[in-house]
């Protein structure tokens, strides 16, 4: 079985306890306006075109079988539309201008490149961390994976954002070590808004998730104006406080350092004008969590 990867970040120390390798699956079925990795949301292969690399070669415009790169008065013009991301014009560009993002894996392939470092994850308590995009997505892939990491002695998280039917939870579980949860809004009508999908069957799972016994680290990707309020704070508290196998919870501020992402995809950033929370309004936060008996951590 073959999975979708864009990316494979090896000593990795935010992902998980330890050093880790992690393993970021292409597809999302949420939009988040402020996705750090808008590489991820989509399953498919995608071009990233890095503007400041292009000499004008025309290099691209010759491989493009399919008219989307044409060459014209010493500059190249590109139609969006007609582009089937095949790749060939990346694998002549001479200066990495274009790159394909997306490469399937086969577990077997997958689990070798994982056990590369593994000796770092035995000194550290580390081991493998799988991320997306969100990685629940490819459910019978990550399911196989997880099973083979588990054989091999390897320590294994998801980083979710728990969007996923009850019977891929209940699969992966017993397979899963550590889940990185991540809660963005309690209120349904803003979680609907901002990531395109309803929060019910997220705030389900993670339900379930402590009913079947595995470990969680809640993650609220903090957006000022969104989600940040103390009525947000609260309402998040007021739901954890209720379920089982919580063991921190991590407080991830908002940052614009994705924002040439989005050009490079020539999509459009939604989040241009919302400001960074406060090192005093995330101590503040914290100590909210940490007065109802919560591990908290800033980042990570």
């Amino acid at each position: 079985m073959r999975g979708s990867i864009f990316n494979i970040q090896r000593y990795s120390i935010h992902d998980g306890p330890g050093i880790r390798t992690t393993i970021f699956f292409k597809g999302c079925p949420l939009k988040c306006q402020w996705c750090h990795n808008p590489e991820s949301q989509r399953q498919e292969k995608e071009i990233m075109i890095y503007t400041n690399k292009c000499i004008d070669c025309g290099f691209c415009a010759k491989a493009c079988k399919s008219g989307a790169l044409t060459f014209e008065e010493g500059m190249i013009h590109f139609n969006k539309i007609l582009c089937k991301n095949c790749g060939e014009c990346c694998e002549v560009c001479p200066t990495g201008a274009r790159t394909i993002v997306g490469e399937y894996k086969n577990s077997e392939t997958l689990l070798k490149e994982i056990e590369k470092d593994k000796v770092f994850y035995d000194e550290s308590d580390g081991g493998v961390t799988f991320s997306g995009g969100e990685p629940l997505s490819q459910e019978k892939f990550l399911e196989e994976i997880l099973k083979r990491c588990k054989e091999a002695g390897i320590h294994t998280t998801v980083d979710t954002s728990g969007y996923g039917s009850e019977n891929t939870i209940r699969s992966i579980t017993p397979y899963v070590d550590l889940f990185l949860y991540d809660l963005k809004s309690m209120n349904d009508f803003v979680h609907k808004k901002y990531t395109g999908v309803s929060n019910k069957r997220i705030l389900e799972n993670l339900k379930l998730i402590g009913e079947l016994g595995g470990k969680i680290f809640i993650r609220i990707p903090l957006i000022t104006g969104i989600n940040d309020s103390k009525e947000d704070i609260y309402s998040f508290i007021k739901f954890i406080k209720n379920i089982d196998g919580i063991l921190q919870v991590n407080i991830l501020p908002y940052h614009n350092i994705s924002q040439e992402k989005y050009l490079r995809l020539r999509r459009e950033y939604q989040c241009e004008n919302v400001k960074e929370p406060t090192s005093e309004g995330l101590e503040e936060i914290k100590s909210m969590f940490e007065n109802e008996g919560f591990k908290t951590v800033i980042g990570g």
